[in-house]
């Protein structure tokens, strides 16, 4: 399960979503090279920063993301176009990073490396008001959407899932968790600035 800080940093850098991602998805799993570079040229960037964040360097990040985005398409025909794509690259590559991170015989930490380097008091206190804001826009969101996003986000969810669970349907759970990270990112903003 990923931490509350790389939930932030997937908000952050959560592009727009597509107007149709269950199409996009569909036709990545039907061998549509096309869509799969749709996907790929629309969360390259994002991934990488993700990943260079947790300091990875340059030519790690760049092999960890195409190992990524290569499972991705050999095992296309187990997507689901229902779930998010998006959000199985990142566990993909994440996971591949702790087990570069794991085999790498120069790392002193895996903390370290996860969670950037030695924490000084100003980072404390950073952190600190940044969680206190995203727990703020959170529950400043309209009700239903911060509904879907608790269930999909953090309580990890499907969308499937969150639609039955809600009684409500899988595209508008797509349509509230889509306004959920426009807001949140909104609202974050200011910390992506520092």
């Amino acid at each position: 399960m990923l931490s509350f800080l790389d939930l932030l940093i997937l908000i952050a850098f959560a592009s727009d979503r597509f107007d149709d991602e269950s199409e996009l998805y569909k036709a990545i799993k039907h061998g549509d090279d096309n869509a799969f570079k749709k996907f790929f040229d629309a969360h390259y960037d994002a991934l990488f920063v993700f990943l260079r964040n947790r300091n990875i360097s340059r030519e790690v990040a760049e092999d960890l993301i195409q190992k990524a985005f290569l499972y991705i398409w050999e095992h296309r025909k187990r997507i689901k176009p229902d779930l998010s794509l998006k959000a199985y690259l990142y566990r993909i590559a994440y996971t591949r990073m702790l087990n570069y991170l794991e085999q790498e015989p120069n790392h002193t930490t895996l903390e370290k490396h996860v969670n950037g380097t030695k924490k000084t008091p100003l980072d404390t206190i950073e952190y600190k008001d940044l969680r206190t804001a995203f727990e703020k826009a959170v529950s400043d969101l309209p009700e239903r959407r911060r509904a879907v996003f608790e269930s999909c986000f953090i309580e990890d969810l499907t969308y499937k899932e969150t639609a039955e669970q809600l009684s409500i349907s899988v595209k508008t759970v797509e349509n509230h968790m889509a306004l959920a990270f426009k807001d949140l990112r909104k609202e974050l903003e200011i910390f992506n600035k520092i």
